[in-house]
């Protein structure tokens, strides 16, 4: 009898600690979903991003109901000072410590790609929302990471064959020294080349310059049709109002913003920007849905939502739901679910998660209205057209994305 018991008490056993693991693999890791937000809060990109990224994710937990699968959610916040080893250390401190399922916003390229080898290492989850470079969809993509809102090539793309079918064929660029900066240049000047415009020259600053005046009279002396504002956030709105001072004249030359944001504007002002042609990935006035969301959200930060800061509550919004579907906020289930799921909301219509990790949506051709066109306060864009988001953002198949390789089995042709 002994010798029958043995075995059948060490398949129970077996069979129970088995069906621990799977109850642990399924439903919620710690009996909670936390969320971390790293994003600029003090910084050049504080305001198209910042406070307002942390609000926007914390309506959506509070539009979700504050739970899921019956666990509580929380939201932490933090800021990286638009560095790269802040970003990285908050991100391994909020995995290893706070258990943190999710990082997202993650303005600023540089501490972005390095909070996602992060989330690489630690496997996690990381949605990004703030950084526009498209190394996060190509070489430095993870299967564990989403990017979301816009990217250099979907606002390049937009606005640059606009203008040089519309006579701007000769670009000078002034830019941002870091990832994101570099990354919109390289992407703008294909884009002009190949619709036949030429690009005469560059300056690169620093970012969060100080001082551009010797960067806006190297601008003005190229004779460029085109000065290209490859910068974003406070760096934007300093390029413009310099240019305004220097005696930039519009009837000789243009400024391009190519990552203008609406707070960029209402930093500036219409008087100095106005038709300014920009790309943008979401526009407060666009519908009544789009209307109602900004509304409620400039009852809590007294400003119109940036593309970034809507697309912090969408995704967030997607990710929940994606936990709810999934039945466990195991980061290869959610993921799964997220990518299999179209995104249909204020933000977008019928959006996509692809293989690379990129969501695919509509983007918009805008120009900024004239102090006399503008009928009430932040109603400064006149939509031109819509891109759709096949044409908008880089194709698949030019994706350098290793994990598509992984997926066919073969070199991308």
């Amino acid at each position: 009898m002994i010798s029958i018991r043995k075995p059948v008490a060490f398949a129970l056993t077996a069979l129970s600690l088995a069906s621990v693991a799977q109850s642990r693999a399924a439903g919620i890791s710690d009996d909670v979903v936390r969320i971390g937000v790293i994003t600029d809060m003090s910084s050049a990109l504080s305001d198209l991003s910042g406070s307002g990224s942390v609000t926007a994710v914390k309506m959506a937990v509070e539009d979700f109901g504050g739970k899921v699968l019956d666990k509580p959610i929380e939201v932490l916040s933090a800021d990286h000072h638009s560095k790269a080893d802040v970003s990285s250390g908050t991100a391994r401190t909020w995995f290893d410590i706070d258990k943190v399922d999710m990082i997202t916003d993650l303005t600023n390229s540089a501490a972005a790609l390095a909070a996602v080898d992060i989330a690489k290492e630690k496997n996690r989850i990381a949605i990004i929302n703030g950084a526009g470079t498209t190394r996060l969809t190509n070489e430095n993509c993870t299967p564990n990471s989403i990017h979301y809102a816009w990217d250099t090539y979907a606002m390049a793309h937009g606005a640059a064959k606009a203008i040089v079918k519309n006579g701007g064929d000769t670009w000078f660029f002034l830019t941002a020294d870091y990832a994101f900066g570099q990354q919109i240049e390289r992407d703008v000047t294909a884009v002009v080349t190949k619709s036949g415009g030429k690009v005469v020259g560059n300056a690169r600053h620093p970012f969060n310059a100080n001082d551009l005046s010797s960067f806006i009279f190297s601008a003005k002396s190229s004779k460029a049709k085109i000065i290209g504002l490859a910068n974003g956030g406070g760096d934007t709105i300093n390029s413009i109002k310099a240019a305004r001072e220097f005696g930039i004249n519009p009837a000789e030359q243009n400024l391009a913003g190519l990552a203008v944001f609406i707070t960029d504007i209402h930093g500036v002002g219409l008087e100095q920007a106005q038709g300014l042609l920009l790309t943008a990935g979401f526009y407060w006035d666009l519908n009544d849905e789009a209307r109602k969301w900004s509304r409620r959200f400039f009852e809590k930060t007294k400003k119109m939502p940036t593309a970034i800061q809507a697309a912090n509550y969408s995704s967030t919004l997607h990710y929940l739901r994606s936990i709810q579907a999934a039945g466990t906020d195991d980061t290869a289930a959610v993921m799964a679910k997220m990518k299999s799921t179209k995104i249909n909301d204020f933000f977008t219509q019928n959006g996509t998660i692809r293989e690379d990790g990129r969501m695919v949506h509509d983007m918009y051709l805008a120009q900024v209205k004239t102090p006399e066109e503008s009928k009430y306060p932040w109603d400064y864009y006149k939509i031109l057209a819509t891109i759709p988001g096949s044409e908008a953002f880089m194709p698949i198949e030019d994706s350098a994305c290793p994990l598509l390789k992984q997926a066919s089995g073969k070199p991308k042709s």
